[in-house]
């Protein structure tokens, strides 16, 4: 009687009390569409590589980070200094945050245009753009950590922002800052929120959301609606799809890893409250073409203030955004959608320029 391959007799154990047997046979039947858009595919995974490079160097710089007004500083600069690597660790947590939210956008953008969020993934847009809304939270709350000067006057020019908000304002600045000032309560809260908060509201919207890519499969230009099934061109999700994407994903790490190095992240001086201000202060890349609209907004519009009507304006915005699908179907001519992506493109990526430029 011949032995059965340890491999075959590892994978029967597990199926035996796991029943995955289902979920091999739909990864080996999994098709992938093959159009000349097809590249787009593959931000998807490029952002969720670039979560995990987030989640794996964090967890490194949890092991020396110390949370508080009087060590968070000193802890940074002893890992930057004196722990072994741990200036590229730090560097690869702040590139990979950065490529994240990027590779996240063009993401987006690529799926308004293919029109891959009409029906019947509606939801997957919706927990799509929810995700990235949890990752510019992710930046937002990171940002405080190192307890540095630019990221101590970036903070509460942010929370004065949120402590605009009509009705709710007061009381969600208290909760960010943990009192009336930015202090040490206000990091400790940053942290929580960024390794704890953050993290299960993400975990919980990506298994939703992959689930969903899953089950509904990669979407089909429309135009294949009127081609013949033998126009059609797919390759198989494993091996040939997984291979390439592991392939990029290779690609994306030695860009990070150029990136990390060759721009290594900078700490700055201690923060400070009782100095002003200093000259420059602005928010992560991704926040400032809403912060230079909210400069160039004047101080009073009508019987409403400047800064509250942007504030509002920008909420409702990401509403509209979000729920894009439902008034957005496949009667809206893809011209007109295109439209709309290039309008929104051009306005964040010209708003972001003049805030680097002024």
């Amino acid at each position: 009687m011949t032995k059965k391959p340890v491999t075959k007799a590892l994978f029967k154990w597990i199926d035996d009390r796991f029943q995955i047997q289902d979920l091999v046979e739909f990864l080996r039947h999994k098709q992938v569409p093959r159009h000349g858009k097809s590249l787009w595919y593959y931000f998807g995974g490029i952002s969720l590589f670039f979560f995990l490079i987030q989640v794996v160097s964090g967890i490194l710089l949890l092991l020396y980070y110390k949370p508080g007004e009087d060590s968070a500083y000193e802890a940074v600069q002893f890992i930057t200094a004196e722990v072994e690597f741990g200036w590229l660790v730090r560097s690869v947590h702040t590139w990979a945050a950065n490529l994240m939210i990027l590779s996240a956008f063009i993401h987006m953008f690529s799926v308004l245009f293919t029109r891959a969020f009409v029906k019947p993934r509606e939801l997957t847009w919706i927990t799509g753009t929810l995700l990235l809304f949890v990752g510019l939270g992710f930046g937002f709350s990171g940002y405080l950590l190192p307890w540095n000067e630019l990221a101590f006057f970036a903070t509460k020019v942010g929370t004065d922002i949120v402590g605009a908000i009509p009705f709710i304002g007061d009381s969600a600045l208290q909760l960010l800052r943990g009192g009336e000032d930015v202090t040490g309560a206000t990091l400790s809260r940053f942290f929580a929120i960024h390794v704890a908060v953050m993290p299960a509201i993400f975990t919980l919207l990506l298994s939703v959301h992959l689930i969903m890519v899953q089950r509904q499969g990669m979407s089909e230009p429309e135009n294949w609606k009127k081609l013949p099934e033998g126009d059609k061109r797919y390759m198989p999700f494993f091996p040939h799809f997984l291979l390439r994407d592991l392939l990029i994903w290779i690609v994306a790490l030695n860009v990070l890893a150029l990136l990390a190095i060759l721009w290594p992240s900078e700490l700055g001086l201690k923060a400070d409250p009782f100095l002003p201000a200093p000259a420059g202060i602005m928010p992560e890349w991704y926040f400032i073409f809403m912060f230079q609209t909210l400069k160039l907004i004047p101080a009073h519009v009508l019987f409403m203030e400047g800064e509250l009507l942007g504030i509002f304006g920008f909420g409702l915005g990401a509403i509209v955004w979000m729920l894009l699908p439902l008034w957005i179907g496949h009667k809206v001519r893809s011209s007109t959608v295109s439209l709309l992506g290039i309008l929104v493109i051009i306005y964040i990526v010209g708003m972001t320029i003049w805030g680097f430029l002024v």
